[in-house]
């Protein structure tokens, strides 16, 4: 697989395969303004599918149980008003996006499998409810969403409208969790929630890793752009208000406190992008991210990713790596 990646970066960067191909982006998207940007438009690439080649799932159905699923495969737990639902990685690598509402908050749901990135959206945006879908782009290897409403084309990793009608704005992410399968069950059978575990709605192979070894390879696939020196690219990190720190470093010290900020870490969660089957993945354990907040620990937002991401979107800012 390393192979692979290696030969397509290679022809990446000697040809114009992947290149931007702005007539045929306005044939996709004709209600989109590509006057109205903040990026440029060359920072753009091909992924390869169209709009919506990965199709994104709008009306999801939930089942209370997957026995197909191993215990440390890590989904994505979500909980709003006293509402909880687990969305697998098995079933967002295939659809990228989940439109839905939880707790009556309109939400999307969102997995790019190139940054590892897992993050959830209100899809409120002043008197609009936005629905989502995949573009068929990336930008530093990151996914590019777009708004149904608007076709505004969106940043997934930022949340940062780079192209369109809405270009300059920025949705709300809302805090949720990276946890294995078995932690998110005992998280809801604690609380005494209803168990809600996110159904694919087409014939894919959840649970296989189309990105075998990708998190091994050394180098960011279909990425553009400057690298950092101190640590391997594709090297796990954690984002925490605007801060990285490598997850070596937290899986040494199991817990760091700083700025009144708790990581924690704890063994038991699979990589979801080395082997052919997720649940097969190595351990890469998982974290809680907590800060006191009116006299109680709460889950705050962070992403798990890989340094050349937060290289990419925090100005080449340093992964703190030792104590």
């Amino acid at each position: 697989m390393q192979k692979i990646i290696l030969v397509i970066l290679l022809l990446f960067h000697s040809s114009n395969l992947f290149a931007f191909d702005l007539k045929r982006a306005k044939s996709e998207f004709p209600k989109n303004d590509f006057q109205n940007k903040t990026i440029f438009l060359d920072e753009i690439i091909s992924g390869g599918p169209p709009r919506d080649g990965i199709p994104p799932i709008d009306n999801p159905k939930f089942k209370k149980m997957d026995i197909s699923m191993g215990p440390n495969e890590p989904v994505i737990y979500l909980e709003i008003n006293n509402d909880a639902k687990i969305y697998p990685i098995r079933v967002l690598t295939w659809h990228e996006i989940v439109n839905d509402q939880v707790g009556g908050i309109p939400v999307s749901v969102t997995y790019c499998p190139l940054c590892n990135a897992s993050i959830v959206f209100d899809r409120r945006f002043e008197d609009k409810v936005l629905d989502f879908g995949t573009s068929g782009r990336l930008r530093k290897s990151d996914l590019i969403m777009y708004d149904r409403q608007t076709e505004t084309w969106w940043q997934q990793f930022t949340g940062q409208g780079i192209v369109g009608e809405l270009a300059g704005n920025k949705l709300k992410k809302i805090p949720a969790l990276i946890i294995p399968f078995k932690e998110a069950l005992k998280i809801k059978k604690n609380k005494g929630y209803e168990i809600k575990i996110l159904k694919g709605d087409a014939a894919r192979r959840y649970g296989d890793n189309p990105y075998v070894g990708y998190d091994k390879s050394g180098f960011p696939f279909l990425y553009s752009g400057g690298l950092p020196k101190d640590i391997s690219p594709m090297d796990y990190v954690i984002v925490v208000e605007e801060s990285a720190y490598s997850l070596s470093l937290i899986q040494r010290e199991k817990i760091i406190k700083k700025n009144g900020i708790i990581i924690t870490w704890s063994e038991g969660l699979n990589s979801a992008l080395e082997e052919n089957k997720i649940k097969k993945g190595r351990d890469l354990g998982f974290v809680r991210v907590q800060k006191e907040i009116d006299g109680k620990l709460q889950d705050i937002l962070y992403d798990y990713t890989f340094a050349f991401v937060f290289h990419a979107f925090h100005d080449g800012k340093k992964v703190i790596q030792n104590r």
